[in-house]
């Protein structure tokens, strides 16, 4: 009896000794759900790219406590999202809305600008018919100028709004974030 206990002594703490050595893998799935396992080759392959490394602590956990690891699953399924899959929270995707916003408003302003210029050169080129030749040719370098300079603001207005519109949600829902984060907050 003495050395089957001594047999099962001996073995449970070779077993501890094994255990305290092996990583832990963490990953998250694209629900949002967190996974461990201690054995990469179940890590999907899809995942194996974001997976987290670590070694458990050097003081075993006592038999009638919850591992830590349980605990920060069930934390994680309860608690709201407060960051996106590469870790960028509501900050960092409200400061993208913000830029890109900024960038709407600056090239439209400009559109209008360079467009209301254009006209307005158009139409003093049409109350030029008896002017000299030269202030012809002027005003219709100055008015192909300042349709090019409209156009491209034009394509920038388009630019900013398929970021804010098409391009930032796509991102947001592929990294898993809150889509309430592109919402601008006021201020």
């Amino acid at each position: 009896m003495k050395k089957i206990a001594i047999f099962i002594l001996v073995g449970l703490i070779g077993y501890s000794s094994v255990s305290l050595c092996q990583e832990l893998y963490r990953w998250v799935d694209e629900r949002g759900g967190v996974h461990f396992t201690d054995d990469l080759s179940k890590v999907p392959e899809k995942y194996q790219d974001q997976v987290q490394t670590k070694k458990p602590s050097k003081e075993p956990t006592p038999p009638s406590s919850i591992p830590q690891e349980t605990e920060a699953v069930k934390e994680s399924e309860t608690a709201p999202v407060t960051k996106d899959l590469l870790g960028r929270g509501e900050e960092w995707w409200q400061a993208k809305v913000k830029e890109w916003n900024d960038k709407l408003k600056e090239a439209q302003k400009n559109y209008e600008t360079a467009y209301s210029a254009w006209k307005a050169k158009e139409r003093e080129l049409e109350e030029s018919k008896f002017k000299p030749d030269s202030l012809k040719r002027r005003l219709k370098a100055d008015i192909k100028r300042l349709e090019e300079k409209a156009n491209q603001w034009e394509k920038q207005v388009e630019e900013a709004k398929t970021m804010l519109e098409k391009v930032l949600p796509r991102q947001a829902e592929d990294y898993k974030a809150d889509p309430n984060w592109l919402k601008l907050k006021e201020q």
